[in-house]
């Protein structure tokens, strides 16, 4: 399920691979409203051979939605889509970023300040970043040793993000894996 727009519409989509393996993505329906409700008469309406069809429902973080494949998928896996497994990524990055800034200046971001100056480009792709780009982050980075901690979490994110842009699907479960992995002993 999806939002869209101001009107609260909520679209399902079938993300299923072709015999290639490339996803097309396909609109099958907008309903109006944004709630579990609204997905579980949704999925009650297409009847029991299309439910038994689903074997994975990617969904964003609402508890709604997952009440509502609990009720009507049970047989289907229910996952985080990856729009919002990397915000969630990217979240966690700029609290990391205001959690450091706070402690090694005392106050939130300001101009000038070396972090706030490049929350943006810890919001881009790594593979995105111009040589004036990588200059400026590698200098908001090396202003201060505590700084690192930002830097780690901006890797982990970019770790994150990598999974869900490998052409070959076992290569980026590995990547999830072993960034799954890796959270018990992440700082």
């Amino acid at each position: 399920p999806r939002k869209r727009g101001p009107k609260e519409l909520t679209g399902m989509v079938d993300l299923t691979r072709d015999s290639t393996g490339k996803t097309r993505a396909r609109l099958l329906d907008l309903v109006p409203g944004r709630s579990g409700k609204a997905y579980a008469t949704w999925l009650s309406a297409r009847g029991d051979a299309f439910r038994e069809q689903v074997k994975v429902a990617a969904l964003d973080p609402f508890a709604g939605y997952k009440t509502a494949i609990d009720d009507k998928l049970q047989d289907a896996t229910a996952v985080l889509d990856a729009f919002h497994v990397v915000k969630l990524g990217t979240v966690a990055v700029d609290e990391v970023r205001r959690r450091v800034q706070q402690d090694t200046l005392g106050h939130r971001g300001r101009k000038g300040d070396p972090l706030y100056g490049i929350q943006t480009i810890l919001r881009a792709g790594a593979e995105n970043l111009t040589d004036k780009q990588w200059a400026r982050l590698t200098a908001a980075i090396e202003a201060n040793p505590a700084h690192d901690e930002v830097f780690v979490a901006w890797q982990c994110a970019q770790q994150l993000r990598s999974a869900y842009h490998q052409k070959d699907l076992a290569e980026g479960r590995q990547i999830a894996e072993k960034v799954v992995e890796s959270f018990h002993t992440c700082p």
